[in-house]
């Protein structure tokens, strides 16, 4: 039987979350009101009522070339996505239905990766793309992107994958299905959730990118990162222009997370609950 619960209990709940979820976007917020200040009122202090002015974001579409780095973005998260998917489906396959003693050692050492600091590798990193020739590329930057966020891609489609009853697969290969149709016509459809909400993750996450991002480009293959980068200049920091800047930058990615709020949950809950 359930849990009755009191109207000033879920009340108090529901204030408690609303004023952490307001703690959280506030910095978001503040963004944007400030993309709608001119520059005197952006510097004398923290005021949310803006005068509503669009010159900032004039001034970037004016001084700076937003398109290009908006479809950098888009190439490179959707391209380090695909690629990441393509070798974490099977990966994650061979350690949920054929594990071996070191699996969960491989799964641990993967994770680990994400631990280690990132400008620890920065310089054998370089050195490898300049002599490869893959500075300021798309294919070198997606494949940058792919790689670190790979462990994350293959300990979600694992733990997806764990809840998928075994017997289906072995019923799939009594019934002369290949490896290759089990994975794809069996698992795939059964796992969309998971895989969909790894995909946003992902995307979000080689969106947001920026100590790769800035540092591996210069101009042809840099992303709305490097565009929010390129308004801190010597001159010091234009905070209504930076906060224009930055506002075109999130905008996709907040719209995206917001028609996919329920895929995403779904996703991130999928097995949570038996």
């Amino acid at each position: 039987m359930a849990r009755s619960v009191s109207t000033r209990r879920t009340a108090i709940v529901t204030l408690v979350a609303w004023a952490v979820a307001l703690l959280i976007f506030f910095p978001i917020l503040y963004t944007i009101i400030t993309s709608f200040k001119s520059e005197q009122e952006a510097i004398q202090g923290f005021d949310l009522i803006p005068s509503f002015t669009l010159e900032s974001y004039r001034d970037v579409q004016s001084q700076y070339d937003y398109f290009t780095p908006f479809m950098n973005s888009v190439i490179l998260s959707l391209g380090s996505t695909v690629l990441a998917l393509i070798v974490a489906v099977p990966a994650a396959w061979s350690m949920a239905f054929a594990p071996s003693r070191r699996t969960k050692d491989i799964l641990m050492w993967m994770l680990s990766t994400k631990m280690m600091p990132a400008v620890a590798v920065l310089f054998p990193i370089y050195m490898l793309f300049r002599d490869l020739g893959l500075l300021d590329s798309r294919i070198g930057l997606t494949i940058m992107l792919m790689l670190i966020n790979l462990p994350i891609v293959v300990w979600m489609l694992y733990t997806y994958f764990r809840e998928i009853p075994g017997e289906i697969l072995e019923a799939a290969r009594m019934d002369g299905a290949s490896l290759w149709g089990e994975i794809v016509y069996v698992l795939t459809p059964m796992a969309v959730p998971g895989i969909a909400s790894t995909m946003l993750l992902n995307i979000i996450l080689a969106w947001n990118e920026a100590f790769w991002t800035i540092r591996l480009t210069t101009t042809n293959a840099a992303p709305l990162t490097a565009f929010i980068a390129s308004f801190s200049s010597p001159q010091g920091l234009f905070w209504a222009k930076l906060s224009a800047a930055s506002t075109l930058a999130i905008a996709p990615i907040l719209i995206m997370g917001w028609f996919s709020q329920k895929q995403l949950v779904r996703g991130l809950t999928f097995g949570a609950v038996k």
